[in-house]
């Protein structure tokens, strides 16, 4: 029986309880394919119709249909109050041996109560339409054999958390005695994938388990043992008597079992026994063999971990299912239409078949003389409906055709997390379209056709392409079973060789490597900064990279640049003259990309990859900011789709007119802000040492205080105080370095003995193993002592210094005797104007969106370049301006009394006069030391920080800051209540008017 002939029957039955309940059930029986009580129990004793029971309270009742183990079945008439049935059943559930399902039916509604001890009930119902989909089926038919599948308990994610930690336990064991870690991950695959095929009913009942636990006392067996089972499962036939299906793929090749200890096996025995694992999550893949990638991965961050799906559908949904859902309710609209031409044709066919009667009825003869050109008329109603329904079948058979046909190709696949959602997505919507197809016209359900074909992968790491061929091996064969599709072709696993294990950027002749044509493309490229680029993949790789990518993607730019680079040459179709040795594939037919990138491509030299994307209008959908877990570590990303055919243009979940390169909506498009020349050489990055030349206060001060050297000249010459980020977000470090300039030679910076001999015993060892011979040979200077920065300097007493990462945007002064780390930006104005612009709400604004981002991390970046030289300050107060020519300026004095007085509280909150006292420098010049005055006032000092102060904000603190807001906002003419957007549109028209003026 088919389901459309079981709703056919049972739609419009009005049979009473008594009358109908067994045929019911019996038709349940044919439709499912399950015995029926008779077929299965003759005598009755553990199946059967009319189950008499003895009531808690007293009395006998039935049950009208008992499986022992399986379920207890009450029927009742049409309209029912089925919750009273279900309270029967209650009442004599433990006379009815508890089972697992107290399940109540009015022949129109089936519902399903687990009943299991000391679990929260879960209720299912069923409607009479709900059974055309399979899914469903597959869930009666576990009522039906007594299934544990439906038992509330652990999740398909807590059941891989659990599987990774035992085989991880598992694959140490086998790692420390000795054997290769992707041989272990290899054979751990094997094993998990036996424990599914068991309980998925792809091997014979309890076949695996019953082999490890008859040879956990013969552990010399196990392997042996294992070898011809995975022989058999390679090539189908016989295990011992136990019938084997031909598996093949590749899974189990020739790879020797390894040897496993009692330990061991019972650890695979006892977890293979605990759970079902035809439900388990195929991505646990992923998870459980990180380790053993770790010890074999040919790329960092190879991405092969497990992704939640929730944020894998924030890319499948937008550039998979969205679409084509879309396209499915169009071509389901025209298969209505067509189902209602048929319902018109049935219509009018009665009306010509009730009028004939009619006529016999009142003059026979005159009916058959009619007769003939009734046929004829019936013939053109048949011919009508029969031209309806054939367009209606061609109209799902296109689609169907159209899903079949459909690529999706996840070029850095890691285990084959994206890849897997994406699969079932495709599927989903295929049964989808069945079953709506035979709801509005009737149409066959034809047998599914979506499968592994769909989809593609590129995986630089062979284990990690072995992982993605696993997960969608299970994945593809839990849906078919999930939706009761269990007649699996053999082999039963396919070779998948489109999950190709090459690298997905260059070919091993230099030249790009070419992507097959899909229609879209996703995934999860690899998280790697552009500053960490040779550390990761090697001098030799970056040089090649650099060489076949050049004038397309910028050296600077994070690594999974050039996946979205070459994703926009595929979907654009597109291509630049080739580079020397570059040989460039043809364009490919993709039409919408998804990747989750770093959220460091929203700015600097990533955001260049962005730009003509951006340019093109084909950014659709974009989240900017989303955390993720990466190496165990919470992080920051950025996930785009851009391409053609999106349904909306969503930013962050939500519509927008249009998304700028910067993952922004605003009208203001601060990507395209240009550098100003009258800011130019005012902001610098700090000294990067590149070395160990830093020292302590204690050290400092004691070689500060010996005689002079033989030069002449005192330490203090190439001694300053040193000042990094976190020294102005918490508390002074009393660094200092050792700093011999950039022109002094070695010979004279061995005049000055004691700091030199450190370098000499700390720095030169580290320099001698530097790859830049300019690093190497000149090792007692910095590497970067930014002359710039000491120049722009000249004979100012102090500069303004911020922290290039940090979560709040703090300005404070720095003497100019302290030297700032590279992890700073040093402005080399000493104006309290300046100051008091710098730390306004309209600077901040300004340099959140145009700041980027360092790598994977959480907090923008300030830059001397993208920050500080595009900023338009007031007119009249830019940085080309000497302070002292606008020091009478009305708005340049009440800046500068503002930011006094917001300076003067910081510090006085800071540094209370009660808690710290102050001590001169041992040279003069230097900056004062602040000092606490005993030990209880260090430890309140210990949390007196920027970032304290600026996290809890007090209202002093609101109210310093909107005075300086009102004076800058003062400064440029404008309200000072003005919306964030406003500022920024504001400030974007002053840089093009300035940018255009050449200035």
């Amino acid at each position: 029986m088919t389901a459309a002939e079981f709703i056919s029957k049972w739609s419009d039955a009005t049979l009473r309880e008594r009358q109908g309940s067994q045929e019911h059930f019996l038709d349940l029986c044919r439709l499912l394919g399950q015995p029926t009580p008779a077929e299965d129990d003759p005598h009755g004793e553990r199946y059967c119709f009319e189950r008499g029971a003895t009531k808690a309270g007293g009395g006998d009742g039935w049950a009208d249909v008992w499986r022992r183990g399986c379920f207890g079945w009450e029927y009742k008439g049409p309209h029912k109050d089925l919750n009273a049935a279900y309270r029967q059943l209650t009442i004599y559930a433990s006379n009815l041996e508890s089972p697992p399902y107290l399940v109540v039916s009015d022949m129109a509604r089936i519902v399903i109560h687990t009943n299991w001890t000391n679990t929260v009930s879960r209720v299912i119902e069923l409607s009479l339409e709900d059974l055309r989909e399979p899914a469903k089926l597959d869930l009666l038919r576990q009522v039906f054999e007594g299934s544990d599948r439906l038992k509330p308990s652990v999740s398909p994610q807590e059941l891989t958390a659990k599987v990774a930690a035992r085989f991880g336990e598992l694959g140490r064991r086998l790692q420390d005695r000795g054997h290769a870690p992707r041989d272990v991950a290899h054979f751990l695959n094997r094993l998990v994938f036996c424990m599914f095929a068991e309980d998925a009913q792809l091997l014979p009942k309890k076949l695996f388990t019953r082999l490890i636990r008859n040879t956990e006392r013969r552990p010399d067996q196990a392997a042996m043992q294992l070898d011809q089972l995975f022989v058999t499962m390679s090539t189908g036939g016989f295990f011992g008597v136990d019938a084997i299906h031909w598996f093949n793929g590749g899974l189990f090749d020739e790879a020797p079992a390894l040897p496993l200890e009692p330990i061991d096996l019972k650890l695979i025995g006892d977890t293979s026994d605990e759970h079902d694992w035809s439900e388990i999550d195929p991505a646990v893949f992923g998870t459980l063999f990180e380790e053993a990638l770790k010890a074999t991965r040919q790329r960092a961050a190879l991405g092969a971990h497990y992704t939640d799906r929730e944020k894998i559908l924030k890319i499948v949904d937008p550039v998979i299912v969205w679409p084509l859902t879309a396209e499915w309710e169009t071509a389901l609209a025209g298969i209505k239409a067509h189902g209602a031409a048929m319902k018109a044709a049935d219509a009018e066919r009665r009306a010509v078949m009730d009028a004939a009667g009619e006529a016999m009825k009142a003059d026979p003869a005159a009916a058959r003389a009619g007769e003939a050109a009734r046929r004829k008329k019936l013939t053109a109603i048949a011919r009508k409906r029969d031209a309806a329904f054939g367009a209606a079948k061609d109209r799902l058979e296109a689609f169907l055709a159209r899903l079949a046909a459909y690529r999706v190709l996840d070029p850095a696949c890691g285990s084959g997390n994206f890849l897997y959602v994406a699969l079932h997505a495709l599927k989903d919507l295929e049964l989808r379209a069945i079953i709506d197809a035979e709801r509005a016209a009737g149409v066959p359900p034809p047998a599914p056709r979506v499968g592994l074909d769909c989809v593609r992968g590129i995986e630089i790491e062979a284990y990690a392409a072995e992982l993605a061929r696993v997960t969608l091996w299970i994945g593809d064969l839990q849906w078919m079973r999930k939706n009761g599709y269990s007649a699996y072709a053999e082999p039963i696993l396919s070779k998948l060789e489109q999950i190709e294990n090459r690298d997905a950027l260059l070919n091993p002749d230099g030249t790009e490597a070419a992507w097959p044509e899909v229609d879209v493309i996703i995934g999860n490229p690899p998280f790697l900064g552009g500053k960490r680029m040779r550390e990761g993949l090697g001098d030799d790789y970056v040089e090649r990279l650099f060489a076949t990518y050049r004038g397309r993607v910028p050296a600077e730019a994070d690594f999974v640049t050039y996946w979205i680079e070459k994703a926009w040459r595929e979907v654009a179709g597109s291509n630049p003259e080739p580079a020397p040795n570059t040989t460039l594939p043809s364009a490919n037919s993709a039409r919408r990309v998804g990747l989750v990138t770093t959220n460091s491509v929203r700015g600097g030299a990533s955001r260049k990859v962005l730009e003509p994307i951006a340019d093109a209008d084909a950014i659709w959908e974009a989240w900017a900011d989303e955390p993720w877990i990466l190496d165990g570590a919470a992080v920051r990303v950025s996930m785009l789709g851009f391409g053609e055919g999106f349904l909306e243009r969503r930013l962050d979940g939500r519509s927008a007119d249009a998304i700028n390169a910067d993952l922004t909506s605003s009208d203001a498009d601060l990507t395209k802000a240009a550098r100003l020349k009258e800011n130019a050489a005012v902001a610098f990055m700090g000294d990067t040492k590149g070395g160990s030349f830093d020292v302590s206060g204690e050290q400092a001060r004691d070689w500060l205080r010996l005689p002079l050297n033989p030069n002449g000249h005192p330490n203090s010459d190439v001694l300053k105080p040193w000042r990094n980020g976190m020294d102005v977000t918490r508390r002074p470090s009393d660094k200092w370095i050792i700093d011999f300039g950039w022109t002094m030679t070695e010979a004279e910076a061995s005049l000055y003995e004691a700091p030199f001999r450190h370098v000499l015993l700390f720095v030169k060892p580290e320099r001698d193993r530097n790859n830049r011979e300019a690093y190497r040979l000149n090792w007692w200077r910095h590497v970067e002592s930014r002359q710039g920065f000491w120049r722009a300097l000249g004979a100012r007493s102090r500069y303004i210094q911020t922290p290039r990462v940090a979560t709040y945007r703090s300005f404070v002064w720095s003497n100019s005797h302290v030297c700032p780390d590279s992890a700073t930006i040093a402005v080399t104005r000493d104006d309290d104007t300046t100051f008091g612009i710098l730390h306004s709400r309209f600077h901040e604004l300004w340099s959140l969106r145009m700041g980027t981002w360092l790598g994977v991390g959480n907090d923008p970046r300030y830059t001397p370049s993208t920050t500080f030289e595009t900023f338009p300050f007031p007119e009249g107060l830019t940085p080309n301006i000497p302070a002292a020519d606008y020091a009478t300026d009305p708005r340049a004095v009440a800046i500068a009394e503002a930011a006094k007085a917001l300076n003067e509280l910081r510090e006085a909150w800071l540094n209370p006069a009660d808690l710290v006292r102050i001590e001169p420098e041992v040279v003069a010049g230097y900056p004062d030391r602040v000092l606490p005055v005993s030990e209880e006032a260090a430890k309140t000092l210990k949390t007196r920080t920027l970032t304290n102060l600026y996290n809890q904000r007090p209202a002093w603190l609101d109210m310093a800051h909107k005075r300086l807001d009102e004076a800058v906002a003062a400064a440029y003419g404008w309200p000072a209540d003005l919306s964030d957007d406003a500022v920024l549109e504001r400030l974007f028209a002053l840089n093009q008017e300035r940018a255009a003026a050449g200035r």
